[in-house]
This record gives C-alpha cells, structure tokens and sequence, in this order.
C-alpha cells in the first residue's frame, strides 16, 4: 500500500449557467489545493444543472468540445493535483447524453472515465418525479481507475442503490470508491449517510462522496459531501453550503479494515428457491 494522502470533496450549487459554474468549481478547487488535497472530487453535474417544467438543463457538449474539461485538465497540471469530474453531460446523438464521470491526473492527462449505469426513474410520495432514461444512455462497464494511492472505484449517485456494484469494484482492486452525486434533498435526509456508510463497510473501502447541495430550479440537491473511512466512520462532512469536505486517508486502513472482517474473501454460492 501506498502512502498516506489528503482527499477533498467539493461541494456546490450548480446552475445553467455553465460559465459560472465552472467558475465556482475552480476557485473551491484551488481552495481544496491550498488546504494540501492531492486528490479533489467534484460532484454529479458540477458545471451545470437546473430543472424547470420542460425538463433538465445539463450543459451537454460533445466531450473534446466541453468547456469543463478543458478547464480542469489545465487547472489539475497547475495545481500538480488529481481530480475526479464527477460527471458531465456528453453527446451521446439523437438529443441523448451520457452522465460521464472524468478522472485527470496531477499532469492534466485523462486517466478514466465512468459512465453512470443506473439511471433514477422514480416517482416519490411527495410528487418528486425523475426519468434519466428519457434522456441518459446508461454505461454498460464497471472501472477501477489506477491511482498513486490505489484502486478507484468509480460510480455516479444512483448507483450507490446497487451494492453489488461496490463489491464487484472491491473484488476487482478498488481501495476507494467515488460516488459524486447530486442527491435529490429528499432522499437525501433519508439515505444518504446510511448508504454511504454501508457500502463502505461493506468492501472495507475508503468513500469519496462529492454531492451538490441546494436549489437548481425546482430540484433540491441535499449537499453533506461525505469522506467515510473503511470502517464506516464518517470522517469528513461538507455540511450544506459551498466548500468542500477535507481528509487525511491511510491506505493502510483498507488493509488493516479487511484482515479484521475479509468478508471480500467469504463469498459462497447459492440458489433462491421457493419455500
């Protein structure tokens, strides 16, 4: 294992307006930067999103055209930091897009990229309702991106629903995992911690949880950026506002957490039957 690193999750409140942002996210970044973060995460959406009656304004571009990229792939070379793009909205034809998740190294290089599987088609018992595959393409592959520190996993918000996604990214090299998210504010309060905190204990990881918080129109993302240590203690929590949430991670930890409890190790056949 690696040595010891500092991880920031970014928090913010995204607009339509793509340009300002952009613009948020870099100075909290620089921030995060200034406060010794060698890897920074931002959330699901980061650049752009608002939501009105006819729908969800997500900023797409084609990939090698979004400004947001360009963007933070020059600010990580300056920096001399990582940075996860929690995702982006990027043509995928036919007025669809994909919810597309970026990792750039400390050189400003594209060193993954996720995209989101699980698409959040609900209908909540307040009158809430979401239909992502009425515009998203959902990803067909897991990705554990290579790191200095380890193993990332990488999955977007709706996907933390999915526990077998996380063991899947655990068994397959993952010492982390990201879920950046725009959280809606009512599932957040009511799942947000518990689901983060059981899919870390779950695969004895590290969770890098970059969520947006606040009003984007008539959606309310629920913020509480999260940084959870493998053992399901929550060590660093953004709050609701802007700023990001900052902590020290030990790779180490995954080991030590994992020799306790290899549950990764005792996975054993079965059948579902009726009774």
């Amino acid at each position: 294992m690696s040595k010891k690193f500092k991880v920031a999750c970014v928090q913010n409140c995204a607009t339509a307006d793509l340009e300002s942002s952009i613009a948020q996210c870099i100075e909290l970044s620089r921030d995060a930067a200034s406060a010794g973060a060698d890897l920074i995460c931002l959330p699901e959406y980061f650049s752009c999103l608002y939501m009105d009656q006819s729908g969800f304004s997500l900023g797409g571009h084609a990939q090698d055209q979004h400004p947001a990229l360009s963007a933070f792939k020059l600010l990580a070379d300056e920096l001399g930091v990582w940075m996860l793009l929690g995702s982006m909205a990027i043509e995928a034809g036919s007025e669809q897009i994909y919810n597309r998740s970026f990792l750039i190294d400390d050189h400003g290089q594209l060193a993954a990229h996720y995209d989101k599987v699980h698409l959040f088609d609900v209908d909540l018992a307040n009158g809430e309702s979401y239909r992502e595959s009425d515009t998203i393409v959902p990803g067909d592959k897991a990705v554990v991106a290579t790191t200095p520190w380890g193993g990332l996993g990488l999955t977007v918000c709706y996907d933390l629903r999915f526990a077998a996604l996380y063991r899947s990214l655990a068994q397959a090299g993952a010492s982390f995992l990201a879920v950046p998210a725009a959280f809606t504010r009512t599932t957040g309060q009511a799942h947000w911690h518990v689901l983060l905190r059981s899919r870390a204990i779950e695969t004895g990881c590290y969770v890098f949880a970059p969520c947006q918080y606040g009003q984007h129109g008539s959606a309310e993302s629920y913020g509480h950026s999260l940084i959870i240590d493998p053992w399901g203690v929550v060590i660093a929590d953004a709050g609701d506002g802007p700023g990001f949430a900052l902590a020290e991670v030990d790779p180490e930890l995954v080991l030590h957490s994992r020799s306790m409890i290899p549950a990764l190790e005792h996975d054993r056949p079965f059948t579902v039957t009726d009774s």
